[in-house]
């Protein structure tokens, strides 16, 4: 019949119309996410081996990272740890390979930059910032 998806559409549309409003005011009140959202990454410093897992798990090889071995303990200390997050797909294969579990995949979700620079994130002095803030 002609007209029949016309109509199947503008009865969804009615629908919507009288229904009740699914508004959300996002600066005041966060939105509740579902517990699978991928949406930034966090480092734990103090448990990272420096194995470099994250970095052979990575498809886009976005992470750089840095160590030196400590003279006292005999053990490997994370230096740096950079991310480009531009090309980062947020999948958690990092998040995975990671024996101690250091690197994670949070719900942070609030990236919004005005510069692509911005997109450079040391992981390091992000996660002393969150610290700080808590």
């Amino acid at each position: 019949m002609f007209g029949k998806g016309l109509l199947q559409g503008l009865g969804i549309t009615f629908k919507r119309m009288v229904g009740p409003n699914i508004t959300e005011f996002y600066p005041e009140e966060k939105p509740n996410l579902p517990t699978r959202v991928r949406s930034s990454m966090g480092l734990d410093r103090s448990i990272c081996i420096s194995c470099n897992m994250c970095v052979m798990a990575c498809p886009n090889k976005v992470i750089k990272l840095t160590s030196e071995k400590d003279e006292t303990t005999k053990k490997k200390v994370l230096k740096t740890y950079h991310m480009d997050v531009g090309r980062c797909l947020f999948c958690g294969m990092c998040a995975e390979a990671c024996p101690t579990k250091a690197i994670t995949v949070t719900q942070e979700y609030e990236n919004a930059i005005y510069e692509p620079d911005e997109l450079q994130w040391d992981m390091i002095a992000r996660a002393e910032r969150k610290g700080k803030v808590e």
